[in-house]
């Protein structure tokens, strides 16, 4: 059964979408934390469970933040509670995938890292100088600002996207987004999460401001998508060909390589890609809407 769980883990790396990836890391995670938290003392103060969570979770005191920089990273695939994780990836799932669908695969991993980035700048900043902040004492964890600018990304990009919510139906986008915002607004009041809801409000605005910038010609993603293009052309060069022989009348052999078809689909990829940045994805036609759906399905 082991076996054919990790099995099951290896497929999902290897062939599933990015938001399937991201949910797997995340749920790793959680189960790993919770198993040191029941077999290693519980929650004790001064435990490992708390000197680990305390570790991963994003300090709002910037000098600690210079102590465990990989925080910055971790914080936003650390959850401890049950259904803090449930939630968050159940968004992710529904958002992430409309993202995939709308804006291509490979921009997924991105938003969600620089959202969660945002939010975390967002969240140490109110904690310092906005009432209600902890002066520096806090931690943060959870994915909740990372799916928030999922949330806005895919409301920004098509805001009349119907959503089929059990019991109340068909819903648009926008209004289940602007819902959660108004959510984490008045949360801003209270006396629980106040930072962590700063830091959703901080995704929601990352998402927004993400989509606005792209329908302007400029893409915060492109970095990370010029890096992967470029992994993807090293291991396609590093892949030998095969070799076949045309024989003519003459009876001379001639060698050719077989047609580089990845860098055609790529090429077209990224072209459809670009015509989004300039006019958006409502002025696709079908059948680029049709190929960008399958490409997004493959990687």
């Amino acid at each position: 059964m082991v076996d054919s769980v990790i099995e099951d883990f290896k497929n999902t790396f290897r062939r599933g979408n990015m938001i399937s990836k991201i949910i797997l890391v995340n749920a790793i995670i959680f189960i790993i934390l919770n198993l040191i938290k029941v077999f290693a003392g519980g929650a004790s103060q001064g435990g490992i469970f708390i000197i680990l969570q305390n570790n991963l979770s994003i300090p709002a005191s910037p000098s600690q933040l210079l102590r465990q920089p990989w925080s910055i990273f971790t914080h936003m695939f650390t959850h401890i509670g049950l259904w803090h994780v449930v939630w968050n990836m159940i968004l992710l799932y529904w958002f992430g995938r409309i993202v995939g669908d709308l804006l291509g695969d490979r921009r997924v991993l991105p938003i969600y890292v620089m959202g969660g980035l945002f939010g975390a700048l967002i969240y140490i900043v109110t904690d310092q100088f906005f009432p209600g902040g902890s002066g520096g004492s806090s931690y943060a964890l959870g994915a909740s600002a990372a799916v928030m600018a999922m949330i806005w990304t895919a409301a920004t990009v098509s805001p009349d996207y119907l959503l089929h919510l059990l019991f109340i139906g068909a819903v648009k986008l926008k209004y289940v987004a602007l819902g959660l915002l108004f959510i984490d607004i008045i949360g801003t009041a209270g006396n629980v999460n106040t930072g962590g809801h700063y830091a959703h409000i901080g995704g929601a605005i990352f998402g927004m401001l993400f989509v606005y910038l792209l329908h302007r010609g400029t893409d915060l993603t492109a970095p990370f998508a010029d890096f992967r293009k470029k992994e993807k052309k090293q291991e396609i060069e590093k892949t030998p060909r095969r070799i076949f022989k045309v024989i003519s009348n003459n009876s001379r052999s001639v060698s050719h390589r077989a047609p580089e078809t990845p860098y055609k689909h790529q090429d077209k990829l990224d072209d459809i890609l670009d015509k989004i940045n300039k006019v958006g994805y409502e002025e696709l036609t079908e059948e680029e809407k049709a190929f960008l759906y399958n490409a997004s399905k493959k990687k």
